[in-house]
């Protein structure tokens, strides 16, 4: 999905390695006959949620969650799927998943960036073919912060921090798939499989 914060080309070569047939998405009308929206992220959070408001996306993405069809956050795309974050402000989100997103605590090196562990914490489609304590590649200042049990997998960055999120038919992945190599790879897989599932009859 292009709303104008996201780094395309990467996301959609990966994308495609992991099997998805790719259609960039520019108006909510491209959504229709899709069978999952990605919502890549760089950024900040506010300016990010503004061109998605002004694209008309924000309803759109509502809508579409709102009828139990497969979303997937990417990085800033993850928190946005949150109800609010404190970047710059407070800022609404999607309000997809219960929670806000705040700033990463004084005294660790800002932002969080390069390859960490992620520990698997719960059982999910998406990580089907991932073990815990691989390694994945983030780049960010801010983090989730849940207020239901939807955290997948966690890494450790003095505190545990999301690194892949799960409500229903909605993932978020904290970390860049497309930066993280085979693991990457793999997850987006899983991503694959669990669409491909739910999208049987």
């Amino acid at each position: 999905m292009d709303y104008g914060a996201g780094n395309l080309r990467s996301v959609e070569r990966a994308l495609a390695r992991a099997g998805f047939a790719v259609v960039r998405a520019e108006r909510p009308s491209d959504l229709d006959g899709a069978r999952l929206v990605v919502l890549p992220g760089v950024g900040a959070f506010g300016p990010a949620m503004r061109r998605l408001s002004e694209a008309g996306f924000v309803d759109a993405l509502r809508a579409w969650a709102g009828e139990g069809r497969p979303l997937l956050g990417l990085c800033l795309g993850m928190q946005l799927l949150f109800e609010w974050s404190e970047e710059d402000g407070v800022h609404p989100g999607l309000g997809l998943l219960g929670g806000r997103v705040v700033r990463l605590p004084h005294g660790v090196k800002v932002p969080h960036m390069g390859w960490n562990r992620m520990e698997l914490v719960k059982p999910s489609a998406v990580t089907a073919h991932v073990r815990s304590g691989e390694y994945v590649y983030f780049v960010h200042s801010y983090y989730a912060v849940p207020a239901s049990d939807c955290v997948v997998a966690q890494t450790w960055y003095t505190l545990h921090i999301p690194a892949v999120v799960e409500v229903g038919s909605v993932v978020g992945f904290q970390f860049h798939p497309e930066k993280s190599g085979d693991v990457g790879r793999r997850l987006l897989l899983g991503v694959r499989e669990r669409v491909g599932a739910e999208a049987r009859p």
